[in-house]
This record gives C-alpha cells, structure tokens and sequence, in this order.
C-alpha cells in the first residue's frame, strides 16, 4: 500500500488522483452514462455513484463517532463479505442523476472530503486509534488507510476500468452492450 509523509502529502494524492479519474468522464455522452459492457463491471454513473458512496461512508463513521452514536460498518444491513448488496445502493441512491450532476456531486464531496482531512492531526491520521471507528475492524488501522482505500486506489483502478470502457465504447470491439436495466447481480 501506498505510504505518505503527512496529511498533506495524502491530501494532494486524493486530490490529484480524484481529478484524473472524473477528466475521465469529460467526453462521456449523457446517453451513454448507463452502457454496460461485459468487460468491465460497471457503467460510467455507476463507476461515480461508488465513489460517492464511498465518501459518503467514511464521512457519516467519522460523524456518527462524533455525535456519540453507534458507528455501524460497513453500513447498517449490510456487511464486509457481502459489499455487492452495498454497493447496489449506491447505485440506487443516484439512478436518476445526470453526468454532469454526478460530476459536480463529486467534485464537491472530493473537496469536502479534503476540508474534513485537513481537521486532522498527522498523529490522528496516523497512528492507530486516532477515532474508534478506524480501529474498530480486526486490522486496527490508522484512519489514512481507510481513506487511502477507499479514495486513491479505486480512484486509480476505476480510472483504468472507465479508459477501458470508453475505449470498448469507441472501437465497438463487443457485442451489444446492456443497459443499466440488465445489471447483474452483485449479492
């Protein structure tokens, strides 16, 4: 896994990591947002909608922690060795949002998620304990590494996984893709 030096140094890898991946999506039409293709398992709203889901959990361990409620992970109804179910509502959750909002939508949590990260102390980042939450799994990391995995490296692989998309989308290279309706099952 990826070391860094400091919060800052993690803060401007999500930040460069997180505007390769959603450049990625500029020549995207809107009518393709929902194209699946056999070789890649994800269509391009819902390559973000993951990202967003994502954000949005980590934020809402780290806010329920604070406010003194129960931190329940990965989700409530929802566990580690079955994240397919997880991850199908994160797809739910933006089914009707365009692109472009979907675009936006990440930009802004991106950007709040950073002005979050920039409250932490580098020993609170990086050290083991720094909030309960991060501990609270078998491996007892430090808070960077929950970021790091769930920020920088899928903002990498899926940035490979959308180059291939459009790559299979612009050569045609396979057979009739499915629609979003035709997803498959991820339970």
């Amino acid at each position: 896994m990826q070391e860094y030096a400091g919060k800052d140094a993690l803060i401007a890898e999500i930040r460069k990591t997180a505007n390769l991946f959603v450049k990625e999506f500029e020549d995207i039409a809107e009518t393709d947002k929902d194209i699946r293709f056999g070789e890649v398992d994800r269509t391009p709203r819902e390559m973000i909608a993951y990202q967003l889901g994502w954000l949005d959990l980590i934020r809402g361990w780290d806010d329920n922690e604070l406010a003194g409620k129960e931190v329940v992970m990965p989700a409530p109804g929802y566990k580690w060795n079955r994240l397919g179910p997880l991850y199908q509502s994160f797809y739910d959750k933006y089914r009707n949002h365009s692109l472009t909002e979907l675009k936006e939508l990440f930009i802004t949590s991106v950007d709040s998620f950073i002005d979050w990260l920039a409250d932490f102390s580098d020993k609170q980042l990086f050290q083991a304990g720094g909030r309960k939450w991060a501990a609270s799994a078998a491996s007892n990391w430090p808070i960077w590494k929950w970021v790091h995995i769930n920020t920088v490296a899928p903002f990498k692989s899926f940035r490979s996984k959308i180059r291939k998309w459009k790559k299979l989308r612009t050569n045609k290279q396979i057979d009739k893709p499915t629609s979003n309706l035709e997803q498959k099952n991820y339970g």
